[in-house]
């Protein structure tokens, strides 16, 4: 099986500028290519986590990957499935989450010397001179062309700043300045990325004359078109800090059904003919195949021994021995307790078991919560008066469960 193959049996490769012409550099050739980081956050997060799963596959075939660090792009901010503008990050937060990115990539792609190419391109971006780009870059550019793109589409009832507006340009010449300076030859990046990728390629083709390439990977998404990586905290995180190794392993534990088999083919490197067998199970097959994806990815991302940890605890807390030692924890302060207790919906917002009160109520009124005090069985709340004493806190353990899988220790 060729590599292009498998990306395509894994349901990977969404566009591609030339299919026949990719297929030959992929499998028959070593190339360099590039995918782009952004550095909005001070971590990656799951949507980046697939795209360093795609670099590490075309780094064991053979091929050179640059990652390209954002320090210009984020300073204008893409404009490409967003319904507002991003925020206006300083040039000392960019470098400093770009450093974060470089050591987190670090843990899951090969970034030894001859192995890859780390570049960031505020080095070249921001010495440009803006006339001098206008003339050599901008008249290459039809403003028409560039109104059509989905990026730009999707904005014309909020508005388009014209800082946005650049956004494209500055994409593309990366794309140029890396074909110059490292004979990068493909970019790849998320569907959302497509108008960018070929407005790259494009340039490279009017400006030196060369064939270059673009392809686009599927979106991590559930079947019904949302965007994975999302809980009622936020993003999942590969920051240990930000998600820790448990709640990780816990939030791929815990995908749908329909979305297991999905995740695992494009996530993991498990054989894909072990992958395709597990499309016929069903019921507590499905749960094994959870437990593969959970454990696979939180040893890809945090290491095999914090993977072993997080496996230890989920399934501890599943027969009824619960090894909190990882469990999510909340630790609520004096100002938490109003005449010595907290009260349950309070509880479940302080624990991000909930977004909102209306959502706590909803959740007792529907008995989705129960609470372990001092080890003993779980007791479910039906109750939205119920309150916790502050002295229980301090005394015994107390663990909060939402429905079957979500568990919280609270703490003093």
């Amino acid at each position: 099986m060729t590599l292009y193959e498998e990306l395509q049996r894994r349901g990977l490769i969404a566009q591609t500028t030339h299919e026949e012409p990719i297929k030959e550099l992929l499998n028959n050739q070593k190339i360099t290519f590039y995918i782009g980081f952004d550095a909005t956050a001070d971590s990656l997060h799951v949507g980046h986590f697939l795209q360093l799963v795609i670099i590490k596959r075309l780094q064991a075939a053979g091929h050179m990957p640059i990652l390209l660090l954002g320090t210009g792009t984020t300073m204008v901010g893409d404009p490409s499935g967003r319904t507002d503008m991003r925020q206006m990050l300083s040039v000392e937060e960019i470098n400093h989450n770009a450093e974060l990115f470089r050591e987190q990539m670090g843990r899951i792609v090969d970034l030894s010397p001859g192995k890859a190419i780390v570049a960031r391109n505020g080095d070249w971006l921001l010495k440009l001179n803006y006339v001098e780009l206008l003339r050599d870059v901008g008249v290459h550019f039809s403003v028409n062309k560039m109104l059509s793109a989905e990026a730009f589409k999707s904005r014309w009832e909020r508005g388009l700043s014209f800082i946005e507006f650049n956004y494209m340009i500055m994409q593309s010449y990366d794309f140029l300045q890396l074909f110059r300076q490292y004979g990068c030859v493909m970019q790849l990046g998320g569907n959302d990325q497509w108008s960018n990728i070929i407005s790259g390629a494009d340039l490279v083709r009017r400006v030196e004359g060369k064939e270059v390439y673009g392809m686009t990977f599927t979106l991590l998404a559930t079947k019904d078109g949302k965007k994975m990586g999302k809980t009622q905290k936020g993003a999942v995180w590969l920051d240990p800090v930000k998600t820790p190794p448990y709640e990780f392993y816990q939030y791929w534990r815990n995908v749908d059904d329909a979305e297991v088999i999905n995740c695992l083919k494009m996530l993991t490197f498990v054989p894909i003919e072990e992958i395709e067998a597990m499309e016929r199970w069903e019921g507590g097959q499905l749960n094994r195949a959870k437990e593969l994806l959970a454990f696979e990815l939180t040893k890809c991302v945090h290491g095999e021994e914090e993977a072993v940890k997080a496996q230890t605890a989920a399934k501890a807390l599943f027969v009824g021995g619960a090894d909190d030692a990882d469990m999510p924890t909340t630790a609520l302060g004096d100002g938490d307790f109003s005449g010595g207790s907290i009260g349950i919906l309070d509880l479940l917002l302080k624990t991000g078991l909930a977004p909102s009160k209306a959502e706590a109520r909803r959740l007792v009124q529907q008995k989705g919560v129960s609470v372990q005090i001092g080890g003993g069985d779980f007791r479910a709340v039906e109750d939205i008066a119920w309150t916790l004493d502050k002295d229980t806190v301090l005394g015994e353990k107390v663990i909060v469960k939402k429905g079957k899988k979500a568990f919280h220790k609270v703490t003093l």
